[in-house]
């Protein structure tokens, strides 16, 4: 009998998997040249910049909260910071004709988020839970205040500006045109992404695991968790310094607002509705909710009320946010039992559109009633209605009871299929 060796290696992945592994972040590389073409708009670039930023900054929440299990309120510093840096080091280099190209500069800013994380977190993150919530909260306030009091640095309430055009050119690119700074961004969010992706699969990576699961089994075994939560904070503050940089060169200024706490629970609900439980969840979360708020704003002026019930409806009824709903789904489709899902999902579909149907009309009704004054015929979602008409009160309130009273039915109903065809799925070997 032979003896193996317990410090043996893992064996390395099959080219197969490693080909795919390149193919798939060839394939976002190729999106991302590509997608401008298809949607030329200023307004599509310039909302694909806004997701590309929204990418970096969520997946380096992510590295806290999904990876360390460390929730923060205070997240928008790091970010804050980079681009306030970024804006400073535009100036002086454009003052000084420093020959250093706009590209490189965001990495001024991810430098600027790691000093300040290493900085602030070796005494934030010697707790974690709620003492570390709470911690990153009065950082968060002390910050966002001082940006209203240090006016040589933070420029007050109107920020300081650059001009993003002045710097060393590239291929003859001066980053005055919109398309030019979305791949900027895209070149960013590309880097950004491969590099957070290879640390989840390191040690430090998979400690970080261990210590959001057991950091008393992790203590055991030899390892600090207070260093890990540590390590875990600077790498977040990095890559939040680099998204707050690409924002402050996407807009040519930063100001108190990319310090405050909207953007700090911008990023929790991108991050978090996305799902904190994948790498891809705060991806889907930041496309989401980006686009969201872009759209919402356009239709409805309550678009915050309406973001804040999508969020609450999330941690209630999908914990492992919108990936966590799509991966539900994979063993249905290896099974091939889906198809007996979908007859329930679309028989509930009608009483659930009916009762969010009610719900804004409710909400926009009570908001004219409350601060609406002159004309009563608003538009809101696209339609038209008069919001102080009974008859308009009427249809909501029997759309939003009516509604939720046979969605409920419906929903048990979809429960039900969904436990036959899992249970068919589990018997061919393909759930747990």
């Amino acid at each position: 009998m032979t003896d193996t060796p317990h410090n043996a290696a893992p064996p390395l992945p099959a080219l197969s998997d490693r080909l795919k592994f390149y193919a798939i972040w060839l394939v976002v590389a190729a999106v991302l040249i590509v997608l401008p073409k298809v949607f030329s708009s200023g307004g599509s670039l310039t909302t694909f910049s806004l997701i590309g930023i929204s990418i970096i900054f969520a997946l380096s929440y992510n590295i806290l909260l999904g990876q360390t299990g460390m929730l923060s309120f205070g997240h928008a510093v790091y970010y804050g910071l980079g681009g306030f840096l970024v804006i400073h080091t535009i100036n002086i280099f454009t003052a000084n004709k420093t020959p250093i190209p706009l590209p490189l500069v965001p990495l001024i800013g991810g430098l600027t988020g790691l000093a300040f994380a290493a900085l602030l977190g070796w005494v934030s993150t010697k707790r974690s839970g709620t003492a570390f919530a709470m911690i990153s909260l009065g950082l968060a306030e002390l910050v966002a205040s001082s940006a209203l009091i240090l006016r040589t640095f933070f420029g007050g309430e109107a920020g300081i500006s650059a001009n993003r055009t002045k710097l060393l050119r590239v291929f003859d690119w001066s980053f005055g045109p919109q398309i030019q700074i979305y791949y900027l961004v895209a070149a960013w969010t590309l880097i950004a992404m491969v590099a957070m992706y290879a640390l989840t699969r390191t040690p430090l990576g998979r400690m970080c695991n261990a210590v959001r699961d057991n950091p008393e089994r992790v203590q055991f075994v030899g390892y600090d968790p207070h260093v890990i939560r540590y390590l875990a904070f600077c790498f977040a503050g990095f890559f939040a310094g680099i998204a707050g940089a690409l924002a402050a060169i996407n807009f040519e200024i930063a100001n108190s607002a990319y310090l405050g706490a909207v953007q700090s629970g911008t990023v929790l609900f991108a991050t978090y509705i996305g799902g904190v439980g994948f790498f891809i969840g705060p991806i889907v979360g930041a496309i989401f909710v980006t686009i969201l708020s872009l759209g919402l704003s356009d239709v409805t002026p309550v678009w915050q009320l309406y973001f804040g019930l999508i969020f609450i409806a999330v941690v209630m009824y999908a914990p492992g946010g919108l990936t966590g709903l799509i991966m539900m789904h994979r063993p249905l489709i290896r099974a091939g039992t889906l198809g007996r899902v979908i007859p329930s999902y679309a028989v509930a579909f009608v009483p659930t559109l009916a009762m969010v149907a009610g719900l804004i009309l409710v909400i926009e009704c009570s908001v004219y009633a409350a601060h609406g004054d002159g004309n009563p015929n608003i538009r809101a979602f696209g339609v038209a209605f008069n919001a102080a008409s009974p008859l308009t009160w009427g249809l909501a309130v029997v759309l939003l009871i009516g509604g939720f009273v046979v969605a409920r039915r419906t929903w048990s109903r979809v429960a039900q299929a969904w436990d036959d065809a899992l249970v068919v799925a589990r018997e061919k070997g393909l759930a747990a």
